[in-house]
């Protein structure tokens, strides 16, 4: 066996979406202002969310940890990927390279459990609105959010140590613009069925299990909706579960096809892991300030208060 092929690889260098210079160069602006927008809008959300009295309710503590699960999740792959594209040598640390697939999968994965929270939470407060205020307390919220921190944390570590133990030798060109498992098994110089399997199972706990939930939660939120007498009231319920919806189509979409079709082809993987990895952190906050007149309301209040300040 050659030096090469026993050489355990140090280092991986990323190929990312593009070898153009040119288009490099308009994916760096992309990317940054993509990236900016995202910070500013997860940062601002969640600072409403925490000054505002009006928004603390249980809605907007899911939603506050969404916005965090955000802006961790994003700022583990562009700074990294905005380096990448405006540098020769593409390179990342093996270290570099774990500790970005390890949190960028619990920062993922706890997104995934906390949209299944969300549309339970949204469950309860549609179809059983004189229950809600005592099922949904503050230590249930509390025990919910820590539930799903956790679950990200299980999943990132079954899916990193399965990802990493198989031997890397040779070859270290990653043909991606961020460490992603099924980009890096690729890459392994040994059988990577188990940790397939693995990474399909965990995929089956953190996207399958979350989304079935939440088609039990949108089908009975359906049905009582339907059964309303006014059509103000069936707006309003469709107003509050709107904004909700349209993000776990976003991001569940976009990840089953990454995570639960491996064997896509590698320029629809990449886009489609662009999407939900660069876009939907920035598309959140947008939506749900966009469609949700109590975030709005606290928005004109805040910056009322700001100008008086000032003035």
């Amino acid at each position: 066996m050659s030096q090469t092929n026993q050489t355990w690889v140090t280092e991986f260098l990323l190929l990312g979406l593009s070898d153009d210079p040119q288009t490099q160069l308009l994916l760096f602006v992309l990317f940054l202002v993509v990236y900016l927008v995202t910070v500013l809008g997860n940062l601002l959300l969640i600072s409403l969310v925490l000054t505002d009295s009006q928004l603390h309710t249980p809605m907007y503590f899911f939603l506050c940890n969404l916005s965090t699960a955000d802006l961790f999740f994003s700022t583990t792959i562009v700074p990294q990927a905005l380096v990448n594209l405006l540098s020769r040598k593409k390179d990342i640390s093996f270290i570099g390279c774990a500790a970005q697939l390890l949190l960028f999968l619990l920062f993922g994965c706890t997104e995934c459990a906390l949209l299944a929270v969300m549309s339970y939470d949204r469950y309860l407060a549609i179809c059983d609105p004189m229950h809600y205020p005592l099922i949904m307390t503050g230590k249930l919220c509390g025990h919910l959010a820590l539930g799903c921190w956790a679950s990200g944390i299980l999943v990132s570590l079954v899916d990193t140590t399965f990802t990493l133990r198989l031997p890397y030798h040779g070859d270290n060109r990653i043909a991606h613009f961020f460490c992603e498992p099924p980009a890096i098994l690729a890459l392994a110089s040994a059988d990577i069925h188990s940790a397939e399997t693995a990474i399909f199972l965990m995929g089956v706990l953190i996207l399958l299990a979350p989304v079935s939930l939440i088609l039990v939660s949108y089908g009975s939120i359906i049905v009582t909706v339907v059964r309303m007498k006014t059509t103000s009231g069936r707006l309003k319920a469709f107003s509050t579960c709107g904004s909700h919806l349209l993000v776990v189509i976003l991001f569940y979409g976009s990840g089953i096809i990454s995570y639960m079709t491996p064997k896509s082809a590698k320029l629809l993987g990449k886009l489609v892991s662009m999407f939900y990895s660069v876009i939907t952190p920035m598309l959140n906050p947008l939506i749900y300030s966009l469609k949700n007149k109590d975030v709005k309301k606290a928005l004109r209040n805040a910056a009322i208060k700001r100008l008086f300040c000032k003035l």
